[in-house]
């Protein structure tokens, strides 16, 4: 018999019995999740593999509805990561690739390039150390005085900034969408609405069943479901050691007639002790400045909104010790980010640091988005991407800012470990 399970509301149940037994594979890779890196992944597979056959399973009507398609679609250079880790590895390749893809498949982008900018002379140790950083990971980085602040970004002040050329912005809602139409064309499926509930392994096989009661048999699985990455590992059976704690990102934009005040792409030099890098001001691909995000943990892990609340999902953050010590550890950060989240005040005076020029009265809100931070038990933030591998199955349980920017390069990572387990 297949083995026993637990589906995602807790209940028992099995995969199989004699008619799933009987039956064919319905594939050889089945891939949960239908953002960036699990599009990535199935178009990968198809291209190292030809013949293969990939199924993406999705739970939503449509590819990138979260992650991916919620975020301010910066091409990041990698200047930030650690040396040898796969952020910077992946990210440096896979913006110079992403841009690259976009140009050939006639999708819209810009290299900008990007400020990061010190508004504090106690900031320039930091803002040094990203230039060796950045020298270090192969990027070329340009350091700038308070006067050549003006020649990128006139508007914008501060005591010393970098520039950073190969920073970029394109639509990844629209690359996603291309990796799937290519998937398909090379002869993967790709199904939406296909939520999975529960999943089963016996010998060389790996079956699931969805939310509809479909039953699917590959002989491989990969899981890239983002916001649920470690509710798929556990429901495979799978302990990922670690959990999924949702951060909401809220934006605003820069009224229209104030766009004009940002060029290209301007950060503030970001807080090594925390992932996310502080509210940033990034021209889009349509023109519009997107300002934000701060970071503020979500009731939810589709929390998009402040009254979103998911009992269960909260209680299970709640229950996780790593949330506590991550909480003890870094509450002077938090405070300030959630005074940000409740005052429109307190974010323009954020805003203003780099920008002084705006007024509250400039940003307008903008719809927000919600980070996977993958969380360990003792409160440490995951800091890089993390791949784990069991018997038929490759897990993503990691993956986010700059995965969007390095999905190419992680659909071929994640592509190889999976296909090593199908020889």
């Amino acid at each position: 018999m297949w083995r026993r399970v637990v589906s995602a509301t807790g209940h028992h149940g099995g995969v199989g019995g004699e008619a799933l037994r009987a039956c064919d594979y319905d594939g050889d890779v089945l891939v949960v999740g239908g953002g960036i890196v699990g599009l990535s992944t199935a178009y990968a597979i198809t291209r190292a593999a030809p013949g293969t056959r990939v199924v993406v399973l999705e739970k939503e009507s449509g590819p990138a509805q979260h992650q991916t398609g919620r975020n301010s679609g910066v091409i990041h250079s990698g200047v930030y990561y650690r040396p040898g880790s796969f952020k910077a590895r992946f990210a440096v390749a896979g913006a110079a690739e992403m841009v690259r893809f976009c140009a050939e498949q006639g999708l819209p982008h810009a290299v900008t390039g990007k400020l990061i900018v010190a508004t504090e002379r106690a900031e320039l140790p930091r803002l040094h150390a990203l230039v060796q950083r950045g020298r270090e990971n192969g990027i070329p980085v340009r350091e700038l005085g308070r006067a050549q602040i003006a020649e990128y970004e006139p508007a914008v002040r501060g005591v010393g900034a970098i520039h950073v050329a190969t920073t970029g912005v394109c639509d990844f809602g629209a690359v996603a969408r291309r990796l799937a139409a290519l998937a398909e064309e090379a002869g993967a499926s790709v199904r939406y609405g296909a939520e999975v509930r529960m999943i089963g392994r016996r010998g060389g096989a790996v079956a699931v069943r969805t939310a509809r009661g479909e039953v699917l048999r590959a002989r491989a699985l990969v899981n890239c479901a983002g916001l649920y990455s470690d509710r798929v590992a556990r429901l495979a059976g799978d302990d990922p050691g670690l959990r999924i704690v949702p951060f909401r990102g809220e934006y605003y934009a820069l009224a229209a007639e104030r766009a004009g005040l940002v060029r290209g792409l301007v950060y503030p030099v970001p807080d090594p002790a925390f992932p996310f890098l502080g509210v940033h001001l990034t021209r889009g691909v349509d023109g519009e400045v997107h300002v934000g995000p701060n970071a503020v943990p979500a009731t939810a892990r589709e929390g998009y909104g402040r009254r979103v609340v998911r009992p269960a999902e909260l209680a299970g953050t709640a229950a996780w010790p790593g949330t506590w010590r991550l909480a003890r550890r870094h509450w002077r950060y938090g405070a300030g980010e959630v005074r940000r989240s409740l005052s429109k005040a307190a974010f323009t005076e954020a805003v203003r640091r780099l920008l002084p020029d705006v007024s509250a009265d400039d940003l307008i809100p903008a719809p927000p988005g919600v980070r996977a931070q993958a969380v360990l038990r003792d409160g440490t933030l995951v800091d890089d991407f993390r791949f784990v591998e069991s018997r038929r199955m490759v897990h993503v349980l990691n993956a986010p800012s700059p995965a969007a920017t390095a999905s190419l390069p992680i659909g071929r990572e994640v592509a190889r470990r999976v296909l090593a387990q199908l020889e």
